[in-house]
Parts: C-alpha cells; sequence; structure tokens
C-alpha cells in the first residue's frame, strides 16, 4: 500500500508540475507586465463583460487547476473583482484543448460540446453569484501596503522594500540595484515610464517560482498528497454500475468528483469506463464537471486566500449546477 501510494504521488507530480509550471510563469507575466489599471477596466467593473473575458479565456489556456490557482490569484491582487476570479477558476480546468479531442474520440461529438457549452454556464454562473452577493475577500497585508518601484516598475511591498527620499516623497525599490540607479538620475524616473524590460523579466520569474511557490506551495503540495492516498482506496466501479445507475449516481458523482482530484482529461476514460458499467450520463457528466475544479489543492488555498464563506459559496454553486446540467443531459 505504501509503495502504491508514492507511486500514485509520483504520477500526479508528474501530470501537474508542467502545467503548475505553465501557470507560475504565467502569473509572474501578469504581475510584471499586466497594469492594474488595465485590470480593473476589464475585469474589475460589474456586468456580464469582465466575466465572458475571464470565462472564454478558461476554456482556451490550457492549465489544470494547479496551473490556473497562481494566475487566478495574480489576478485578483492586481485588481479582479472576485467574481472574474471564481469564474476563471471554474472554467480553466474543467475544460482543455486535450480533454475536448479525448471527450471527442471516447464519448463523441454531442457530449463533448455539451460539456464545453455547460463549463461556460457554470462560469457565468459562478462569477455571477459571487458578484451579486458582493462577497468580500480576506486581502493580506501584503495587498494593502504595496508600491510600484519607478525604476522597473515593479510591485513591492512597502514594509520589505528599499526605500529613499526625494523631494520629499518616499520611493521604494525592489533591490538595491534599482535604488542605486533611481538615486543616481531620478528625474529619469520621476514622472516616466522608463522601464527595464531584462530587469521585469527577471523579477517576474521571482515572484511566479519564488514568492507564489512559497505562498501556495505548501497547500498545493498537501492537496496533491490527499488525493493520491484516496486513489489508492480500492476501486469502485463496479459498485458503481450494479448500484448507482439511477438518480442516487448523482449524489455518488457529486461527492467522488469532490473528494478525489481528476484532471479534465484524465477524468474523460474514468468516465467512459463508469458509462460503460451502467452509469447514467448525467452522472458521467458531474463528474466531468466537478472533478477538475474542486481539488483539495483548490479547496485548502481558497480557504486560505479568501474564507470559509467564499469557499462555501464556491462548492454550493459548482455543486448545484453541475447536477442540473448533468440532469439536463441525461433528458437529452
Amino acid at each position: 500500500m505504501v509503495i502504491e501510494y508514492f507511486l500514485e504521488l509520483a504520477g500526479y507530480l508528474i501530470d501537474v508540475l508542467p502545467f503548475l509550471a505553465i501557470g507560475l510563469l504565467l502569473s509572474g507575466l501578469i504581475h510584471e507586465f499586466v497594469s492594474t489599471e488595465w485590470v480593473e477596466r476589464h475585469l474589475g467593473g460589474g456586468g456580464i463583460r469582465p466575466l465572458l473575458y475571464c470565462v472564454f479565456a478558461g476554456t482556451v489556456i490550457p492549465l489544470c487547476c494547479l496551473g490556473a490557482l497562481p494566475v487566478a490569484l495574480s489576478l485578483h491582487r492586481k485588481g479582479a473583482r472576485l467574481g472574474s476570479v471564481l469564474a476563471f477558476l471554474v472554467a480553466t480546468p474543467a475544460t482543455s484543448i486535450t480533454a475536448l479531442l479525448v471527450s471527442y474520440a471516447l464519448l463523441g461529438i454531442g457530449f463533448t460540446a455539451y460539456l464545453y457549452l455547460a463549463v461556460i454556464l457554470m462560469g457565468l454562473a459562478m462569477g455571477l453569484v459571487a458578484n451579486a452577493t458582493k462577497l468580500s475577500a480576506r486581502i493580506s497585508p501584503q495587498d494593502e501596503l504595496v508600491a510600484r518601484d519607478p525604476v522597473c516598475g515593479m510591485s513591492v511591498e512597502v514594509e520589505k522594500a528599499s526605500q529613499t527620499e526625494c523631494r520629499g516623497e518616499v520611493f521604494y525599490f525592489c533591490c538595491a540595484h534599482c535604488r542605486r540607479a533611481f538615486e543616481e538620475k531620478p528625474d529619469d524616473y520621476i514622472g516616466t515610464s522608463a522601464r527595464n524590460v531584462g530587469h521585469r523579466v527577471k523579477h517576474a520569474l521571482r515572484y511566479a517560482f519564488v514568492d507564489m511557490v512559497r505562498d501556495i506551495g505548501p497547500w498545493l503540495l498537501l492537496g496533491v498528497a490527499l488525493a493520491a492516498l484516496v486513489v489508492v482506496i480500492p476501486p469502485v466501479g463496479e459498485f458503481v454500475g450494479a448500484y448507482l445507475g439511477a438518480g442516487l449516481g448523482y449524489l455518488f458523482s457529486l461527492g467522488f468528483s469532490i473528494i478525489v482530484y481528476i484532471c479534465s482529461t484524465g477524468s474523460v476514460p474514468l468516465v467512459d469506463a463508469f458509462i460503460a458499467q451502467g452509469m447514467n450520463v448525467g452522472a458521467g457528466m458531474v463528474i466531468l464537471l466537478v472533478g477538475p475544479i474542486t481539488s483539495w489543492a483548490t479547496i485548502l488555498v481558497l480557504r486560505k486566500e479568501f474564507g470559509g464563506r467564499i469557499l462555501a459559496t464556491y462548492l454550493a454553486v459548482v455543486s448545484a449546477m453541475a447536477v442540473l446540467l448533468g440532469y439536463v443531459f441525461s433528458l437529452l
């Protein structure tokens, strides 16, 4: 059992680390090169347009839930509204080009088209509920006291940053190099948008693979470890086929999907096997909709970053929409 567990854990890490690396890199680039003003203009307002941006972007970006988490957190810290962030977290891991192709190969074009439409509807519903109920996310101290380095443009924490005073104003810097450059020629940076691109890339990488890893890395590892632990439990496929082919299959699929992390691509063969053993097709759709977006990593990070109320709302909306959409699919 122990050997099997570590083999499963290694398999999870091999599967998710490339996507996680992509997500971290995107988070670093967003942090450095996407301006706060742009985020507030496109993703920070009310209405349906910011949600549509996030949902459709999420269905295109090839990231699993672990890769989507740092990107979503970066968007939130840049000023995106909570509804847009949660809509992105729903849409991004639930579908991908590979998942859609595998779904088409195993389950057919009708199943695949409905899955894609259902993900879009779930993301929009999640965003609308979050914005309509005016849920407020926790704001960490680092989000409250942030300044921009006038030399490289990096966002820096005021309490930890190097600083200097010039013309009665305090300026903050990411490193001693930026501070020296500013002190030598302050007129080059005050009131201008001069930026050292190479320097900003370096700090984007540092933010992605040092700061973000430090912030959410332990929670991600814990989530993967829990998922691997659940996987080594004896398979339940025969039980599903024998006892949960009707309405109870929805409840099983919902609970199974929340407990066990299944990426969007990997869940397709599992659902195909369950349906072949007698599972209701609507219950199979629930697994595809819920499994990729309710991993332990997502649950733990949402709880840490946004609080229990927002996590409960996230799970409630995802569960209700998945069961409803799955049931509708079974009637088609």
